[in-house]
């Protein structure tokens, strides 16, 4: 089984989801990111779902479950990244994603996650991209 890798950037936990997701994939991502939130104290959660070719039934009602479990530990999800074609399945499957806030791109739902006092994305962005890994 695959695994969603979950990083942490400042109060924001990055899920970058590059692969289309199997259920079983989606509920251990549910899972995990509920243990991370709690771990860290994360207030934010940011999805990356650019990397997805579709997005059925099943993971957008995740996306939303998601999103409802992360409001319950006190964290805000931004999903971003979303195809055209991805946007339009939704709207034709009935899918709302209520509760998600969403963004083009990972720069814009980092702004949208960040308190006016802290530290600019942009910062945040330079300084992953300069991380070298452990």
């Amino acid at each position: 089984m695959d695994t969603v890798p979950i990083l942490k950037l400042g109060s924001t936990l990055l899920v970058s989801i590059q692969v289309d997701l199997s259920d079983q994939t989606a509920l251990q991502l549910q899972e995990d990111l509920a243990e991370r939130i709690t771990q860290t104290g994360a207030r934010g959660v940011l999805i990356d779902i650019s990397g997805l070719e579709i997005v059925d039934s099943f993971i957008g009602r995740m996306l939303s479950s998601i999103a409802g479990i992360s409001r319950v530990l006190d964290a805000t999800t931004v999903v971003v990244g979303m195809r055209p074609a991805v946007a339009i399945t939704m709207v034709e499957l009935g899918l709302s994603l209520d509760g998600v806030r969403t963004a083009l791109d990972v720069e814009k739902g980092l702004r949208m996650l960040q308190p006016e006092d802290s530290e600019a994305p942009e910062a945040l962005l330079l300084g992953l991209a300069a991380a070298e890994p452990e």
